[in-house]
């Protein structure tokens, strides 16, 4: 049997070895390590990126949908139309209505006269006035209105002188404001019903109580009576108005008046 044993060569080669075994476990742990924290560095920075990419996104459609609100907001004010557009689109298509100005003259006519072309009197639609009356064009619902105004002269008693309790009533009864029934009516013929109807009346009572007290000499009492009210009339309608106490009638421009016009 042949003994082996161990030259300072062989030592010095074994140290070299285990050495060298050592170094290269080490530098296959770091390259592992390195890996790692790459691919975690690299899965940040793509996340990173992704998160980068989400939200600029999400802010441009943001942004574009505020613009596109801002241009129609823009487009909206700019093509908001003005008045006398609106007046140019109402003329072309426009709807049926009239507006009539009243006049009295007692030598002339034995009732109230109303007047398209005077003052702030128009018609327009194929809504007319005829012998005074207005004649609906088509079947629908309408808005009828009028105003009848009155200045009445009421006697207010004078001071009286003392005397016998029956004179001074008699004086006061004689003396005390007259009371003066004024009415107001809009009349409807239609062919449907056959006969003439009454749609809005109202009766005002002039000079009594606390209206005729304060009241200058020659002021005089001042009412209007005012009706309004939406109805369903049919084609050749016909609507007029009757009044009472017409030598009362304020017939200036505004105070009295008669009109109808279409809702649809």
């Amino acid at each position: 049997m042949v003994a082996y044993s161990p030259t300072p060569a062989d030592v010095e080669r074994g140290a070299h070895q285990d050495h060298s075994l050592v170094l290269v476990q080490t530098q296959s742990w770091l390259n592992r390590t390195l890996k790692i924290f790459g691919v975690i560095f690299f899965l940040a920075l793509a996340l990173a990126l992704v998160f980068v990419v989400v939200w600029t996104w999400s802010t441009r459609r943001d942004a574009g949908v505020q613009t596109v609100q801002i241009e129609a907001l823009i487009q909206t004010t700019t093509d908001k139309p003005e008045p006398h557009t609106i007046l140019k689109r109402i003329n072309s298509k426009p709807k049926a209505a009239i507006h009539l100005e009243g006049s009295y003259d007692e030598g002339k006519h034995s009732g109230l006269q109303w007047h398209s072309g005077q003052g702030q009197g128009f018609s327009q639609g194929g809504i007319q006035l005829q012998n005074n009356s207005i004649i609906i064009p088509e079947t629908g619902l309408y808005f009828v209105y009028s105003q009848a105004s009155f200045r009445v002269s009421c006697h207010n008693p004078p001071t009286s002188t003392p005397g016998s309790k029956e004179v001074e009533e008699e004086e006061e009864e004689e003396t005390r404001p007259q009371s003066s029934p004024l009415s107001h009516r809009v009349w409807r013929f239609s062919e449907s019903f056959g006969n003439d109807a009454s749609i809005m009346s109202a009766v005002r009572s002039a000079c009594s109580g606390q209206d005729a007290r304060g009241l200058e000499e020659g002021q005089g009492w001042y009412n209007a009576i005012y009706l309004g009210a939406v109805f369903q009339l049919n084609k050749g309608d016909r609507l007029w108005t009757e009044s009472t106490q017409l030598s009362e009638l304020e017939t200036e421009e505004g105070k009295t008046f008669f009109g109808v016009f279409a809702l649809f």
